[in-house]
C-alpha cells in the first residue's frame, strides 16, 4: 500500500514512521521544512495543562501517549542519536481554583495528584516566590524537548527506505476520481497513492475547503520566550492561571504562552514578550537578572473543545485527516498516531476511534 502524509510535523512523521515500520510505503509531503510550525514552537508538555477540565476523547489519547512516550524516545535516540530528552520532573499547579474537582478527576483516572504545602513546595521549587503556602502536584508529569524531538523523528524517517520526504514542496490540488482520492498534485507534477491523510495543523482546513468540506480548524497564535538561565533555578514544569515556565536540562526555561486569534500571523510582538517575562518573574524572582535568549510565535490547530479529527472524510474515499489537536499536539501525538494507523490498516485501536470521527462533527462546529 501507497500513503501520503500532507504535513511534516510531529504528527505527520510519527504516522509515516509507524506506516513504513508496517511495510506501507509512505510520501510525506511538507510545504516548509519538516517539523519547524507547531511542533517545534510549543512547550513540549507530556499533559494537558488542567487535564481535569478537557473532555474523555482527550483524556484516552493523553493517557495512553503518556505511557507510550518513555518508549518512544528511547527508540528514537537508538535510531537517530539525539536524545529527545524526555524528563520526568513533575508539574507543579498553584492557584488552581477547582482543585477538589482536580483530585476527583485523578483518583478516578489513576492519575497521581495530590494537594502539597509550603514545605514541600519549596524543597521542590527553593526560588518559587514568597507566601505560596498550597499547591496541586502531579509528580508523574514530564516534558519532552520538542525541537529534539522533531529532529530525532526526521532522522529516524530519513533512514526508512520506504519513506519518501518531499520538503519546500506545497500540495495544489488533491486528486479525484469517482468519488476517490487517488494522489496529490505538488506544483504540477501529481504523486499517486492509496491513502492520502492530511495531517497539516492548522493548514488542514485549507486543503480539505479546496474540495467543498468544511473543517472547522483555525490558526491560533502562541508567543513564547527562552530565559538562558542556569540548572536549578527551576526544577519542574510550573503552572499559574494558564501560564507555565519549563525548565530544559541545561537550565534554560521557556515561558509561555499566549493564545492569540489573529488567524496565520506568526510575527511576534514586544506585549505579549513583556507579559511573558512579567509572569515568569512573577513566579521566580530570580530570572528578573536573567537574558531573555529568544522569543517566537508558533500557529497551534484550533478545534472545538480542543478534540482532534481524526478519520476518513465523509462521502470521499481513501481521504483521512488529523489534525486540530489545539494546545495538545505533543501529547497527543503517538495515540492519535495509532488510532489513524488502526483506521489506515483494519487493525484494532487501542483507544476508541469513534470521537474523533469527521461524520458527525463537520457541520455547524465552531472553533474553540
Amino acid at each position: 500500500m501507497k500513503t501520503i502524509i500532507i504535513g511534516g510535523g510531529a504528527i505527520g512523521m510519527m504516522q509515516a514512521r509507524e506506516l513504513a515500520q508496517a511495510g506501507v510505503e509512505v510520501t510525506l509531503i511538507e510545504k516548509g521544512l519538516c517539523g519547524q510550525e507547531s511542533s517545534w514552537a510549543g512547550g513540549g508538555i507530556v499533559s494537558p495543562l488542567y487535564p481535569w477540565r478537557y473532555s474523555e476523547p482527550v483524556t484516552a489519547l493523553a493517557s495512553w501517549s503518556q505511557g507510550y512516550y518513555g518508549n518512544l524516545a528511547e527508540s528514537l535516540e537508538a535510531e537517530s542519536g539525539v536524545d529527545p530528552e524526555l524528563t520526568r520532573h513533575g508539574l507543579m499547579m498553584l492557584s488552581v481554583d477547582d482543585q477538589a474537582k482536580a483530585l476527583e478527576w485523578a483518583a478516578t483516572h489513576k492519575s497521581w495528584a495530590e494537594q502539597i504545602e509550603k514545605n514541600e513546595i519549596y524543597k521542590l521549587e527553593p526560588n518559587l516566590r514568597e507566601g505560596v503556602c498550597s499547591a496541586l502536584w502531579m509528580p508523574q508529569v514530564g516534558s519532552i524537548r520538542n525541537p529534539r524531538l522533531v529532529r530525532a523523528l526526521y532522522k529516524s524517517i530519513q533512514r526508512e527506505p520506504l519513506v519518501t520526504i518531499l520538503e519546500g514542496s506545497t500540495v495544489t490540488e488533491l486528486i479525484s476520481r469517482s468519488g476517490k482520492v487517488v494522489g496529490v498534485k505538488v506544483e504540477g507534477r501529481e504523486v499517486r497513492a492509496d491513502k492520502v491523510v492530511i495531517a497539516a495543523g492548522a493548514w488542514s482546513g485549507d486543503l480539505l475547503g479546496s474540495i467543498g468540506v468544511k473543517l472547522p480548524v483555525e490558526p491560533v497564535r502562541g508567543q513564547m520566550i527562552l530565559f538562558k538561565a542556569k540548572p536549578g533555578v527551576v526544577n519542574r514544569v510550573v503552572l499559574c492561571d494558564g501560564k507555565y515556565v519549563i525548565p530544559r536540562r541545561d537550565g534554560r526555561i521557556l515561558a509561555g504562552s499566549t493564545l492569540e486569534y489573529v488567524g496565520y500571523d506568526k510575527q511576534t510582538t514586544e506585549p505579549a514578550k513583556q507579559l511573558l517575562a512579567d509572569i515568569a518573574i512573577d513566579m521566580f524572582p530570580a530570572l528578573a537578572n536573567t537574558p531573555i535568549e529568544h522569543h517566537w510565535a508558533g500557529l497551534r490547530p484550533g478545534a472545538p473543545d480542543g478534540v482532534p479529527f481524526i478519520g476518513e472524510v465523509p462521502d470521499i474515499e481513501n481521504l483521512f485527516v488529523s489534525a486540530g489537536h489545539f494546545r495538545n499536539g505533543l501529547v497527543l501525538a503517538p495515540a492519535s498516531v495509532r488510532v489513524m494507523t488502526s483506521l489506515l490498516l483494519g487493525q484494532d485501536s487501542p483507544v476508541d476511534p469513534e470521537p474523533y470521527g469527521l461524520t458527525k462533527r463537520l457541520v455547524s462546529s465552531e472553533v474553540a
